[in-house]
């Protein structure tokens, strides 16, 4: 009898939750406190002159003990097609504005 795969968003919560492991990071350890590195899928907000983007579901690397971020080559040139408006944006949010 065939498995029946697993559910796309059920993989997706599982892997944001650092519950899958895809290989990559297998026996990498923090450059700056040598913890642990898992994968997860992140939302990068980033300030771009003066706007700001939201870049979701991107793929990386968190170190377990001090939260350090690594991301992969090809991972960046995407991130940076994207701001640099060489990719579509999906869609538009507003967002509230506050000051201090």
């Amino acid at each position: 009898m065939k498995q029946k795969p697993p559910d796309l968003a059920i993989f997706l919560t599982n892997l944001i939750k650092g519950g899958i492991n895809l290989g990559f990071w297998d026996d990498e350890r923090c450059e700056y406190c040598n913890g642990s590195i898992v994968e997860k899928i992140v939302d990068l907000p980033r300030k771009v002159g003066e706007r700001y983007v939201l870049i979701k579901n991107v793929p990386v690397g968190v170190c377990k003990k001090c939260g350090t971020r690594y991301y992969t080559a090809n991972v960046l040139k995407t991130i940076e097609s994207s701001i640099c408006g060489r990719r579509k944006a999906e869609s538009e949010i507003s967002m509230a504005v506050y000051s201090l």
